[in-house]
């Protein structure tokens, strides 16, 4: 009995009388019953507190995720259709043009740095109601 305490319980006569019954049965114990009870009655009780406490929290981080998912979505579907449309404008260059590959490769590291400094800075190119910035 080292590191137990005693409790009087009052339960009613329908209750009692379960109690009493599952208790006569051989190897039951009233004191090992109630306990294991009333650990999965108080751990069931705890993981609706966390529910309560922070599922309103989850909710909504779910729903900032979801926005932040479609908006990723629209992002790459729209750099993907205007790649296309810039490949299906522009002819290829022949291999003799040197002065046009030259001058495209200059405008694609030109390009590198642009999105490089943006990302570095925290800036954005299109502000909150979608118009150009510099």
């Amino acid at each position: 009995m080292a590191g137990k305490i005693r409790h009087q319980l009052h339960l009613s006569e329908a209750l009692s009388e379960r109690f009493e019954k599952l208790a006569a049965k051989p190897g039951a114990n009233k004191s090992a019953m109630l306990e294991e009870a009333l650990e999965q009655w108080l751990t069931r009780k705890g993981h609706h507190d966390l529910d309560d406490r922070f599922g309103l929290r989850l909710d909504r981080i779910t729903a900032a995720l979801s926005r932040i998912e479609r908006a990723e979505h629209i992002l790459l579907e729209s750099f993907a259709l205007f790649i296309r449309y810039e490949l299906a404008i522009h002819p290829p260059l022949a291999e003799t043009d040197q002065a046009g590959r030259t001058k495209g490769r200059e405008r694609f590291n030109l390009f590198i740095e642009q999105v490089g400094q943006a990302v570095a800075s925290g800036r954005r190119t299109l502000d909150a109601r979608g118009e150009g910035g510099r």
